[in-house]
């Protein structure tokens, strides 16, 4: 049947899948923290007034 065949994994595919998805948690994280740190400054600097603190 066409299409129902299980693909051989290449590890060097298997290695390349995994450093993209490591890459990918660590950006989501990284920004995640610089958001958490400088957001509140710069909503006051480019809004002006008072960021909400959640």
């Amino acid at each position: 049947m066409a299409g129902l065949e299980i693909p051989a994994w290449d590890p060097e595919t298997a290695l390349l899948i995994g450093a993209i998805l490591l890459e990918a948690i660590a950006l989501y994280v990284g920004y995640g923290g610089l958001e958490r740190v400088f957001g509140p400054y710069l909503m006051r600097l480019l809004i002006g007034g008072e960021a909400s603190a959640q």
